[in-house]
């Protein structure tokens, strides 16, 4: 049976098209569908042709209309909502969707993706995503009569993204907590994709994903990272470094730092085999290249320690060898033989105190040196550093002064030890200062301890000796530069022995060339008003003798004066020096036939000296020997490098010296 043509706008074979047709409507709200206005039929006809789900609602209650599609999001709401109030169907949201008719019907049109809505239509509640448009509908008059709404529920994918997300979250959480760095670029300009929190953090937390790693990490393009990459997105080869050093800044405008990293570079293909991107890998071995950097400084110190024990062992065995040699020649005189015993005890006194500074701190690491404390007067322990101190210090012309606030003050030290620390400070201050130099000892009370400050206006300290200066075996100048011996554990007995008494060390300096000043603090009383005095100076020793046929140059005077006896016993004449400096000046004053050398000596070193004779016309007449406690291979070839004819190592016999004199002069 054919529809009325006022029911045209039903027609149709679907579902809600028959639904609509075959329902009831009188008394219904709605009314029977040939009175429906015109406006209400258009809407209703252009939503059963539809296969988008939409509905709309009509009138003060939005009874409700709705296509086939919308029928199955209904699900057990429907049919029998059909033509209800838009709000009692969905009773359990009607709070969330209230807002939203109101909205409708107020005249706007809107759009709501992926709405989160608790929704109950199958007999249980369930969490439901829609994006929908609403929209007013005009009646006939022009005034607003209903909503209409196309629809479609986005559960699915919103619980798919939310399991992607979750999936990428929970591989981001794996990401940020494996050992180490790490991050993934992609494409030939390497732009982040991710990165964990240790990326970051090594990186300043400055913004990564999104931008290339050269406009993210801009101070990285120099230093090799970008080619690397780059060769790796190239080849398909991974690419592995170790240990290398990356300067970088903690941010933009943050200064930049050295770290030490080991990483590696690993290509990542897509389903083709062709590289897309790289996966960066790495872990910060900042601190453990910076241990095997100082147990590699510790094993160089070590091989430098046992260096300068075996030359400061062999310059006094040199001396102590000649005098014995003399001392058996027949014939020797009463003087000659008090001279050489007073070197064997000066030599022998010095192979005491080297020993005993090992024995010392070996006693201090070890924590096993005990102090025997008394009350003493600071005068006291002046004095006996002073008087410790003064030969060196006379020898090199220095002027010596000393200048205590309160002589009778009292501390209760180990006044030996307190000694041993003022007279290591002195002696250090006076090979470190070139003759004629000033060295200076101030005594006073600051903040409730005793403050003894040695001051020189000697070679200074550098920035890099400041750091290292209490440390064993550290030295401000290399072996071969020193202008006198020692182990480079002076100082390092110094810091020990005055923390041993609760107090503490420290040095600074203007720079080099410009003198240094030691401070050691040790608790003790208050000082009275200030006393100072000054010790005098003593007059420089006179210059050895000259002579014409052999320059013999050694800063050890003991080991020249007698090497010089033993040549001048043998029929030789001898010039000696007791520098480089002075060694030069003789040379070319005096053009001798043989040369003998010490090669770690102040002003040139015997190297030096050598180079400056073989470059005068009258060079290549000499015979050039050094004569050092240095005698490895690699010394025996810089000798011969620098223009000697032999190479002795101290201590040698006096003999092989003489013979081979004599062997020239024939």
């Amino acid at each position: 049976m054919p529809l009325k043509p006022e029911l045209a706008f039903l027609n149709g074979h679907s579902s809600m098209a028959r639904l609509m047709r075959e329902k009831q409507w009188a008394g219904t709200p709605l009314g029977p569908p040939e009175e429906w206005p015109q406006s209400l039929r258009s809407i209703v006809n252009l939503m059963l042709g539809s296969a988008f789900p939409m509905f709309v609602g009509w009138g003060p209650d939005l009874n409700t209309l709705y296509n086939d599609a919308y029928a199955e999001i209904m699900g057990a709401k429907h049919p029998d909502g059909l033509g209800k109030p838009f709000l009692e169907i969905w009773h359990e949201i009607s709070e969330d969707l209230r807002p939203l008719a109101r909205r409708a019907m107020g005249g706007e049109a809107f759009y709501m993706e992926n709405l989160p809505l608790r929704m109950s239509r199958h007999g249980y509640e369930e969490d439901t995503w829609f994006t929908f448009s609403w929209s007013p509908v005009l009646d006939e008059s022009g005034r607003i009569a209903g909503m209409y709404c196309a629809c479609t529920e986005t559960t699915r994918m919103v619980q798919a993204e939310r399991h992607l997300r979750a999936r990428e979250e929970w591989l981001q959480a794996l990401f940020d907590q494996a050992p180490g760095f790490a991050a993934v670029v992609r494409g030939p300009d390497h732009v982040f994709e991710m990165a964990n929190e240790a990326y970051y953090s090594i990186t300043g937390n400055r913004t990564l994903v999104g931008r290339t790693l050269a406009e993210a990490l801009p101070e990285v393009r120099e230093q090799g990272f970008i080619d690397w990459l780059d060769g790796v997105y190239k080849s398909g080869v991974p690419f592995v470094g170790r240990s290398f050093p990356i300067t970088i800044s903690k941010g933009p405008g943050a200064p930049r730092h050295e770290a030490y990293v080991d990483f590696m570079y690993q290509p990542l293909r897509d389903a083709s085999g062709r590289v897309q991107g790289i996966f960066i890998q790495g872990h910060d071995v900042t601190e453990q290249h910076r241990a095997q950097q100082a147990l590699r400084e510790a094993d160089q110190q070590k091989d430098e320690f046992l260096a300068t024990l075996a030359h400061e062992l062999r310059n006094p065995l040199a001396p102590l060898r000649s005098a014995a040699h003399i001392l058996a020649t027949p014939g020797v005189s009463d003087e000659t033989r008090n001279r050489v015993t007073d070197v064997i005890g000066r030599q022998v006194g010095h192979m005491s105190r080297l020993l005993d500074d090992l024995i010392d701190i070996a006693r201090i690491t070890q924590r096993r040196l005990l102090l025997r404390k008394e009350l003493v007067e600071v005068g006291s322990v002046v004095d006996a550093a002073v008087e410790a101190a003064r030969p060196l210090a006379d020898a090199k012309v220095h002027r010596l002064t000393v200048d205590v606030a309160d002589r009778s003050a009292q501390l209760l030290v180990d006044p030996v030890r307190i000694t041993q620390v003022l007279s290591n400070l002195l002696n250090n201050a006076t090979k470190y200062t070139d003759p004629g130099g000033l060295i200076r000892l101030h005594v006073e009370a600051v903040d409730g301890k005793v403050q003894f400050t040695v001051t020189d206006n000697g070679i200074g300290l550098t920035d890099s000796a400041l750091k290292t200066m209490f440390v064993m075996f550290a030295q401000e100048k290399a072996a071969l530069e020193r202008s006198e011996g020692g182990l480079g554990i002076g100082l390092a007995l110094v810091k020990g022995l005055v923390e041993l008494h609760g107090g503490a060390v420290s040095a600074s300096s203007e720079g080099v060339g410009k003198g240094s000043r030691f401070v050691v603090k040790i608790p003790g009383a208050s000082f009275a008003a200030s006393q100072p005095g000054e010790a005098g100076t003593a007059e420089p020793e006179p210059a050895a003798a000259t002579a014409r046929l052999v320059l013999l140059a050694d800063d050890n005077r003991d080991a020249s004066d007698l090497m010089a006896e033993l040549l001048r016993m043998s029929g030789h004449t001898v010039h000696t020096a007791h520098d480089g400096t002075e060694a030069a000046e003789m040379a070319l004053r005096h053009k001798p036939d043989v040369l003998v050398l010490d090669i770690g000596m102040p002003g040139l070193n015997g190297y030096e000296v050598a180079q400056r004779v073989r470059a005068q016309p009258w060079g290549a007449r000499p015979l050039i020997i050094a004569a050092t406690g240095w005698g490895q291979e690699q010394d025996r070839q810089k000798a011969t490098e620098a223009g000697f004819d032999l190479h002795l190592t101290k201590p040698f016999d006096p003999r092989m010296l003489t013979d081979i004199i004599a062997q020239r002069g024939r």
